[in-house]
């Protein structure tokens, strides 16, 4: 049944003498589940094809913005008739007021915004305005949460719950390091704790409200509560990362789910169609601090550019029409229902986590409440899970430690193909 994979190999043997490992971001090495990445040619609605013809269901999309499936006909549409008006102007532009008006409409809560163009650099700008408007350098992320390749967020856990972090990565200056707190994600306590003993010392909180990065795990209330209560009673900001969680859990991300505005926003390529984009915003007075009307500087050539811009409101109008999001909900809710029944009627080992319309099937008794579960999941079994959906042509997320995600595109036959594959593969 495996499938050919002889064009992608030559084309690996070819790229890892041209770029480390042969990629341009690493999980696309397959190292974390073994085999031949496939070399992606084109992809249409719900579906990859590779250079070697093989056609695969995505459950990757493009790692959550083919929210709408990929190409779709209106998003390429108003794409083309930007790159026909000019590819990039460096001065501002009509679209991108529209843009910001039309994110606001989805994130009351960023009442004023600044585009980028990227995640990553929407997490690092964020983190700069709570650093700036606090006057504090310290900040406090959670152990498996990502938040971009920023050297301030490359740090892991010291010995203790208090203790100063150490650099993740070569190249990341201990220096830096010693400002940033790591925690277990969904202890309140460790949370509280920290505040208790350094408080005075911490511009913020960055959290993806939902973790994407390690899998889908839901926060507790108990969590969410002291996200909510204790950095701002000491004078911390709230830093949600919805990069990810944003359009995804609910309409309006993990702040319309869980009835919780953050005091800061990060958006990702969602926001622009899957082009290079992301947006950073949140209450008036703190992105006032930000220059030119402040002294927090930011800048970028790109940001806001026109081929993003024309993406965005494209994918942001059709997400606005009625039952467009309930669509992919519903197509979700169908496809964990079915692994669910899977699983119990096979007897595997197993566990599936949802939140909206992001996904992750767990090798293991009980589903995960932090890294260190997830961590102690049966990743070899997820390997030759992997292995065996890709062969019956799904494509999933090439580690155990990543969400996945559906489309509007991906509709009820989508679904009977995944669940008839995966009761193969949950055997193999």
């Amino acid at each position: 049944m495996a499938r050919a994979h002889d064009r992608s190999k030559s084309l690996l043997e070819t790229a890892r003498g041209l770029m480390p490992g042969g990629v341009n971001s690493p999980v696309r090495a397959f190292r974390a589940v073994g085999g031949v990445p496939p070399f992606i040619a084109s992809a249409q609605g719900a579906y990859l094809v590779d250079e070697d013809g093989n056609r695969y269901v995505d459950y990757v999309c493009t790692w959550g913005p083919a929210i709408l499936g990929h190409a779709h006909p209106q998003v390429v549409a108003a794409i083309c008739a930007a790159a026909g008006r000019g590819t990039s102007f460096g001065a501002p532009t009509a679209a991108e007021v529209e843009m910001a008006e039309a994110v606001r409409r989805f994130f009351p809560s960023m009442e004023m915004m600044r585009m980028v163009s990227s995640g990553t650099e929407a997490c690092m700008s964020a983190l700069r305005v709570a650093r700036g408007v606090t006057g504090r350098d310290g900040f406090v992320k959670f152990e498996g949460c990502y938040h971009g390749h920023a050297d301030s967020f490359l740090i892991k856990a010291g010995s203790g719950l208090a203790t100063f972090g150490q650099p993740s990565s070569p190249g990341v200056p201990e220096s830096l390091a010693r400002h940033t707190h790591t925690l277990p994600f969904n202890d309140a306590d460790a949370l509280k704790r920290l505040f208790d003993t350094r408080g005075d010392e911490l511009a913020g909180v960055i959290v993806e409200p939902v973790t994407g990065n390690m899998g889908v795990i839901r926060p507790t209330d108990e969590f969410l509560k002291a996200l909510e209560e204790v950095p701002r009673a000491h004078g911390a900001l709230l830093i949600f990362d919805e990069v990810m969680t944003g359009f995804r859990v609910a309409r309006g991300g993990a702040q319309d789910l869980f009835g919780i505005e953050a005091d800061l926003t990060c958006l990702g390529k969602v926001v622009g169609g899957g082009l290079p984009v992301g947006v950073y915003g949140g209450k008036k007075q703190y992105m006032s601090q930000v220059s030119p009307t402040g002294p927090v500087y930011q800048a970028g050539t790109l940001s806001g550019n026109p081929l993003a811009t024309a993406a965005g409101l494209a994918t942001l109008a059709l997400l606005e029409e009625p039952g467009a999001y309930q669509k992919v909900e519903d197509a979700a809710a169908a496809l964990h229902a079915g692994l669910e029944a899977l699983i119990e009627k096979l007897g595997v080992t197993a566990v599936v986590t949802r939140v909206g319309t992001m996904m992750t099937v767990f090798f293991a008794e009980k589903a995960p409440r932090d890294f260190t579960e997830v961590a102690a999941c049966d990743h070899e079994k997820f390997g030759r899970f992997h292995g065996a959906m890709l062969d019956r042509g799904i494509y999933l997320p090439p580690s155990g430690y990543e969400a996945w995600f559906l489309s509007a595109a991906h509709g009820p036959y989508e679904i009977e193909q995944t669940l008839k594959a995966a009761e193969e593969a949950l055997i193999a």
